[in-house]
């Protein structure tokens, strides 16, 4: 297994295999009896899904690997969040309306409300931590936010990462004590808390604060991206990319999405380029080009020309140049692949 950013000892956990298969119907269902249920959509034949699965007390982590090219759209959670590590590969994370990519290295928290949407790269492989929202809620009483006041998706920021890592390794570790659940019980219960207890802190701890602020400030603030974190940057891009998803076939300037977001054009490129690595009309065509990736995999009849003006393509040889480019077919491609 791939392991190269995360220096994560991750032996323990691949003592405990819950399966692996090149059946997409197994694989399908495995998955779902473990985590959560969902639709999946495989892009591609080349499946060599693993799983491996520990339950400590109340967290249980797993390492999952489809091997192919996927989109997932779960269920919504029954009583848990999701953080998503990010061990190779990528993955990208849409969560009532707001989207991050999370390549090798990253990690987010996802605990959706109305809908979420995952898409990993083929060959992803992602360390998933399930943590019960009534942990989460026994912590509320000390001071920390509830699973009520939770963000649909967040990012832990880069400074977070080593810390988090060593809770991570706390964990694997106690998997490999003889006997952990005798006798080291509240010990543990110290780990699982403490990492649930840490993920809530980077929460408060990363919201930016809107009100009071002099108008000075304000622009100050604006010609930054440096200036938004956690919460109030993802606040920012939620607007962003729901102004654009409204507007997918209009004529947009960057001017345009800047006052969409509320920042000045230079803060919207260093937002845009620090949570995705594209500038912001990058961002609004690959928008777009997924919006018909999605189309065509979901209606295989419907017509590229037409799909692809729907979403904004006015000159065909371009898209379809784009289109490859991302997705590394062409749309013709996709579209005959569907089984």
């Amino acid at each position: 297994m791939l392991n190269t950013v995360h220096a994560l000892s991750l032996e323990p956990l691949y003592r405990r295999r819950v399966f692996q298969s090149t059946r997409k119907v197994d694989c399908h269902a495995q998955v779902a009896n473990e985590l959560s249920e969902h639709d999946l959509f495989w892009k591609g034949d080349d499946v060599d899904t693993v799983l491996f699965k520990a339950a400590i007390q109340q967290l249980q982590i797993f390492m999952l690997k489809y091997g192919a090219e996927v989109i997932v759209r779960p269920r919504l959670f029954n009583g848990f969040a999701l953080v998503h590590m990010t061990l190779s590969g990528m993955a990208e994370i849409e969560s009532d309306g707001q989207k991050v990519c999370i390549p090798q290295g990253k990690t987010a928290l996802i605990a959706p409300k109305r809908n979420l949407r995952l898409w990993w790269q083929a060959g992803s492989e992602q360390l998933i931590l399930k943590v019960p929202l009534a942990l989460f809620e026994e912590l509320s009483t000390m001071g920390q936010p509830g699973p009520a006041n939770m963000p649909s998706l967040f990012l832990l920021p880069q400074q977070a990462a080593p810390h988090w890592d060593l809770l991570i390794q706390s964990l694997l570790r106690v998997l490999a004590l003889p006997g952990q659940s005798e006798g080291h019980g509240e010990w543990i219960r110290h780990f699982e808390r403490s990492a649930a207890q840490f993920l809530l802190s980077q929460l408060t701890s990363t919201v930016q604060p809107v009100l009071g602020v002099s108008s000075s400030a304000q622009v100050a603030a604006s010609e930054s991206g440096d200036s938004l974190v956690g919460a109030g940057k993802l606040q920012r891009l939620d607007m962003l990319e729901r102004y654009i998803r409204t507007r997918l076939c209009a004529p947009l300037a960057l001017a345009d999405l800047a006052s969409a977001a509320g920042v000045s054009v230079r803060a919207l490129n260093a937002l845009c380029h620090q949570q995705y690595g594209v500038a912001p009309m990058d961002l609004l065509r690959n928008i777009r080009l997924d919006a018909v990736r999605e189309r065509l995999l979901t209606h295989p009849s419907a017509n590229i020309t037409d799909t692809a003006f729907e979403f904004g393509f006015g000159h065909l040889g371009r898209f379809s140049a784009y289109y490859r480019e991302r997705f590394g077919e062409l749309p013709k491609q996709t579209r005959g692949g569907m089984r």
